[in-house]
């Protein structure tokens, strides 16, 4: 298994956490699902009390980093900023 594929496997990255402020309430995103090959990632989205999983399309910046753009503005979060959570 190359590297890239490793650092990005669900076994090292399911339910981690990263938590997102969108100017009013804080938002936890939580990975279940990450899709390298499809380009794709399921994450649980806690906001306000209600929980949803929604996919996303997973981009790549000039570093070949994985993220996502999330929100009404896009912002952009990258996945190695997902932390676990203890």
């Amino acid at each position: 298994m190359n590297k890239e594929v490793e650092k990005y496997s669900i076994d090292k990255l399911y339910l981690k956490e990263f938590q997102f402020y969108n100017g009013e309430y804080d938002i936890t995103l939580n990975i279940v699902d990450i899709n390298t090959d499809k380009m794709i990632i399921n994450l649980a989205v806690s906001n306000l009390g209600k929980i949803s999983v929604i996919e996303y399309d997973l981009k790549r910046d000039k570093d070949n980093n994985l993220y996502i753009e999330f929100g009404c503005e896009n912002s952009k979060i990258e996945i190695d900023d997902f932390e676990e959570i203890n």
